[in-house]
């Protein structure tokens, strides 16, 4: 695995303090918002929007779709971004229990009653990981999770949580623990669906039939790290996505912003790479390598000016146009960013097949496809035949070259699915 396919930094929130209470005063350069009962009600504009089924659920959701990480401390920007978002037909919001330690479902759920966007017209998750410092305030037990969603719910100021993720995987606490619980929130209305984010193929797979043993809802989907740089985690899920229709929540198509170009002089003040450590990690990657990506970018920036867009547009493009993809998660710390990264709606819709193979060379990361043992060679990588790329790393012309399919004799079967999962 590459240096760039390392293990994701994971995102922590800040140091543990009492930031609930915290989150509850208004900020020193920001007037409080008064709710007003004739303010006209805010539905997603859906002529504006794409929508996509959420792995095999009937639930539809935005292709792109906001999560308040990046600023789940600043209610002014979750508040302006939030309004932006649902007036051009963004259904999806994305936040955590542990995004500022209760501070992003807050700010959330403030936007949404501000706003007065009714519920049954947007979809909200949150996820269930860590909420404090008492022993039981970490993880996956059947206390924590009750307890989590119950207190999530009340910072939100909602009846229900449409997704509830469990975002990270628990080798400490049974596992049919952890889903019978969530299976109970389900029965009662609490939650409508779970999915997983930052497991395993392997743990997902073990979940499902955790499931299908008990009888208890399945998963719908896993909150996955997918764009140009960090690419393995989603080829990884591919077993899900052909046996059971996985969905997927992307997140983080920009890698931390290096794939706007923002890096590519001088690192600007008020980047996140200055001011969160936790940024500053993920970023380490490319600062260590950065003649390398920096030539990367350079090139695709001579795609940008063929398809009238930037970097931003192109990265997150280029993430939506796999089918694979359920909703692309944005975030932003400014609205200006998420104003110009919306056009991505429409340069994903440029992307042909020159374009993407033109790209795929450039990134010169393709993760390894699956093996047709008949013939023993690799097969393209499940993106690529998705998008009908026919490009394999390291063979030579794999693209230019028509290969005829072996003649399939009389009553010979298809080698089953390589079900070995690469680990992390």
């Amino acid at each position: 695995m590459s240096q760039e396919e390392n293990n994701n930094p994971i995102e922590e929130a800040n140091p543990f303090g009492n930031l609930e209470e915290e989150a509850k005063k208004p900020e020193a350069n920001q007037e409080e918002d008064d709710l007003d009962p004739n303010r006209p009600e805010l539905i997603p504009d859906k002529s504006k929007m794409e929508y996509r089924h959420l792995g095999n659920s009937g639930l539809r959701v935005s292709l792109l779709s906001y999560g308040n990480w990046a600023n789940n401390d600043n209610y002014k920007v979750t508040l302006e971004s939030v309004k932006f978002c649902v007036e051009n037909g963004i259904n999806f919001f994305d936040t955590a229990e542990v995004y500022g330690i209760g501070k992003g479902e807050i700010n959330l759920g403030r936007a949404i009653k501000v706003l007065n966007i009714p519920r049954d017209k947007i979809i909200v998750s949150s996820k269930i990981y860590k909420s404090g410092t008492d022993p039981n305030d970490t993880f996956l037990s059947r206390k924590h999770i009750i307890e989590g969603v119950k207190n999530s719910l009340n910072r939100l100021g909602l009846d229900y949580i449409d997704i509830l993720y469990c975002h990270r995987y628990d080798m400490r606490t049974p596992l049919e623990e952890t889903i019978k619980a969530i299976d109970n929130l389900i029965s009662n209305g609490t939650v409508l669906y779970w999915g997983t984010s930052n497991w395993t193929p392997t743990q997902i797979m073990e979940a499902i039939k955790v499931c299908e043993k008990y009888k208890y809802v399945k998963p719908i989907c896993e909150q996955s790290n997918y764009s140009m740089i960090k690419r393995s985690e989603m080829e990884k899920l591919r077993n899900l996505f052909k046996k059971y229709g996985y969905g997927t929540t992307t997140f983080s198509p920009l890698y931390s912003g290096v794939l706007s170009g923002k890096y590519l002089k001088d690192i600007p003040i008020d980047s996140r790479y200055i001011k969160n450590k936790d940024a500053t990690a993920v970023l380490k990657i490319y600062f260590d390598n950065k003649n390398k990506y920096d030539d990367k970018l350079n090139k695709l920036s001579e795609i940008c000016k063929q398809l009238n867009c930037t970097l931003a547009q192109l990265a997150i493009a280029w993430v939506i146009v796999d089918p694979d993809v359920s909703t692309c998660i944005l975030g932003a710390t400014k609205l200006v960013q998420l104003e110009e990264n919306i056009k991505a709606l429409n340069v994903y819709k440029q992307l042909n097949k020159n374009i993407l193979l033109e790209i795929e060379k450039i990134l010169d990361n393709t993760p390894k496809g699956e093996m047709e043992w008949k013939e023993f060679k690799e097969l393209p990588a499940r993106r690529n035949i998705n998008l009908n790329v026919d490009y394999i790393k390291g063979v030579t012309d794999v693209d230019t070259k028509k290969k005829k399919k072996p003649k399939k004799e009389e009553g010979e079967e298809g080698e089953g699915e390589e079900q070995q999962e690469e680990q992390q």
